[in-house]
């Protein structure tokens, strides 16, 4: 039998597909998921007992990686977009090679404008399935201790001060709270919080106050509370007012809504301490992963965020937490149909998968 003659047998072609890399092996399930909240979830942004969450699964050679994007509607996403986003790039990503997976993302990003919850399932999707292939969990990849995980705060929606109480006695198992406000009810909020327990807060104001001096006013009363930070006490786009308050308050300012992305970092150093980190925000652990090092770089103080969202996104944060100095990893305590289990909480502090990957196991 010739090279030719044998290359056109079954055998020859069959090894042919693998030397080629099987480059149409991937298969992709994207889709919606409705997360219900357990309790209605109230920010000065919005109130609501759901959430749309997107879910994108990845497989390829026998293992399926999972990733999840929960929108942003500050920044105008929701999922049904971002799943159409997905689908319009379905066969680059069919395509690819996901051991490539920083030039798949980097040709995600070209291809694919905004949509950075969207970007952030794909991405998280295929860091999973890397750590899979792998057999390493996937702090390991990064070269982490799951032993320096941090402690994570438990969020407590703006609510009446007698559900705020109960809400405080469920999360009796977290040392620290975080708190939001951005309201005319903000110290009711706190009063009815301190009625009941003397832990150590963190404060969320979501861009709440529009006025600095009020700010001010508000910070230096919450300095007297046992409040270790403020995050995004005003409006993204007001920086200047930003760092005229943090001349006048002695308690360290986060930027959350101001940073969304790495190239924000640097110019928010004169208005903030640190900078919350969001894989939603950024579109994905990679983005995420060069925000933390920026921000360390530039000296600031580093946290990881999230959404209202399943253990899918929580987790894959969690892989990140030995990084930062704070975290508020709590979006999937707050659901009560999680599709999956990862990333748990022992005593507040975060206890990471040993799995490979995310780690994560599938609820039935």
């Amino acid at each position: 039998m010739t090279r030719r003659e044998w290359w056109m047998t079954g055998a020859g072609a069959a090894l042919g597909a693998n030397l080629n890399g099987a480059a149409n092996s991937s298969r992709l399930d994207v889709k919606t998921v409705r997360l219900m909240l357990k309790h209605t979830w109230t920010t000065v942004m919005s109130s609501s007992d759901f959430r749309d969450t997107l879910h994108f699964a990845y497989t390829r050679d026998g293992i399926t990686g999972h990733g999840e994007g929960a929108p942003i509607t500050r920044y105008r996403e929701n999922a049904v977009a971002g799943k159409a986003a997905v689908e319009s790039i379905r066969p680059y990503l069919e395509a690819a090679d996901p051991w490539q997976f920083s030039k798949i993302m980097a040709e995600v990003f070209k291809r694919v404008e905004g949509e950075y919850a969207a970007k952030a399932a794909i991405d998280i999707a295929l860091m999973d399935w890397v750590g899979q292939k792998l057999g390493i969990p996937l702090y390991r990849y990064f070269g982490l201790d799951a032993a320096d995980t941090p402690i994570t705060t438990f969020s407590i929606g703006i609510d009446t001060p007698e559900k705020t109480r109960k809400k405080i006695e469920e999360a009796a198992q977290f040392p620290v709270l975080k708190i939001k406000v951005g309201l005319d009810t903000d110290e009711a909020t706190i009063d009815a919080v301190r009625a009941v327990t003397n832990k150590p807060l963190r404060v969320d104001a979501n861009e709440g106050w529009r006025d600095k001096e009020e700010a001010v006013r508000k910070i230096k009363w919450l300095e007297t509370k046992n409040v270790e930070f403020i995050e995004q006490p005003m409006p993204a786009d007001m920086i200047e007012e930003t760092a005229w308050v943090r001349k006048r308050v002695s308690m360290p300012i986060i930027a959350d809504e101001a940073c969304r992305h790495a190239g924000d970092i640097p110019k928010l150093r004169e208005a903030f301490d640190g900078v919350n980190v969001k894989l939603d925000k950024a579109g994905g652990i990679l983005e995420a992963h060069r925000m933390i090092q920026i921000a360390k770089a530039l000296g600031m103080k580093t946290m990881l965020g999230c959404m209202v969202s399943s253990s899918a996104s929580v987790t894959a944060a969690a892989h990140l937490s030995p990084l930062v100095d704070y975290a508020d990893l709590d979006g999937n305590l707050l659901i009560s149909n999680d599709p999956f289990t990862g990333v748990t909480v022992r005593n507040g502090k975060l206890m990471l998968p040993e799995n490979p990957g995310l780690g994560l196991k599938a609820n039935t």
